[in-house]
């Protein structure tokens, strides 16, 4: 276990993702956010079946900061209910890890 989580959120436009994206890299709650983009998704949402075009944000942050990362992208975050999925890194390339750990605040703001 190295104590890195990847978190998955989805987003609607661009702009949303980049702003997201941008503050909590800015705050030193994640050490990086890749935006990909072409995501199709279908969920179900009050009592129907959706389609929507989205961007996936995939959030690497330290696990200690998850709390403040995850209250940090709910409050930002467009969507009445936000996807907010923290997976654990269970191993990597050292020297990533190393630079994700550093590049994460110890006590985010």
């Amino acid at each position: 276990m190295t104590g890195a989580l990847a978190v998955l959120s989805t987003v609607g436009t661009p702009e949303d993702a980049e702003r997201i994206a941008r503050d909590l890299v800015e705050r030193g709650l994640a050490a990086c956010v890749s935006v990909v983009a072409g995501v199709t998704s279908f969920y179900r949402w009050e009592g129907r079946v959706q389609r929507d075009e989205e961007r996936l944000l995939v959030i690497k942050t330290r696990a200690e900061s998850f709390e403040a990362l995850r209250e940090a992208l709910v409050a930002i975050h467009p969507y009445e209910v936000p996807e907010v999925i923290a997976l654990p890194i269970e191993g990597g390339h050292p020297p990533y890890l190393e630079w994700l750990a550093r590049s994460v605040r110890a006590e985010p703001s």
